[in-house]
């Protein structure tokens, strides 16, 4: 599996230049707090799916999904307090774009869970 064929992926990248775009607008008493926390959160989850498929199992790349869903919840809690602060602007669709990327994301490691699974389970019988 190449990351760069994966659509969750592609979103992930696109939506790294996004958020690049919107904390630029954020105060600079934030550059090196929720600025620099959600920057480094936004990058790892497609860092984390790539990571991921540049290994060499199965498992391996499923958990690296699994540690890329963990950085989209912790981006959610970040962006959500950045609306909080008043901070967002079109906070829709930040969240849409998240929410996307998240069900890209969820739907790839389900189907390689399901395929370990079958995988595991044909080793057995």
């Amino acid at each position: 599996m190449y990351h760069k064929d994966l659509e969750a992926w592609k979103e992930a990248i696109k939506y790294v230049t996004k958020i690049y775009l919107i904390t630029n607008k954020f105060p600079k008493s934030e550059m090196f707090g929720l600025t620099n926390q959600i920057r480094r959160c936004v990058i790892s989850i497609p860092s984390n799916i790539a990571e991921g498929c540049g290994r060499s199992s199965i498992k391996e790349t499923a958990r690296f999904l699994g540690i890329s869903l963990g950085s989209i919840a912790e981006l959610d809690t970040q962006l959500i307090i950045s609306q909080n602060l008043g901070y967002l602007d079109n906070s829709d669709e930040v969240f849409e774009g998240l929410n996307r990327i998240s069900a890209l994301t969820s739907g790839l490691k389900k189907h390689l869970d399901k395929q370990t699974s079958q995988l595991l389970s044909n080793l057995v019988t």
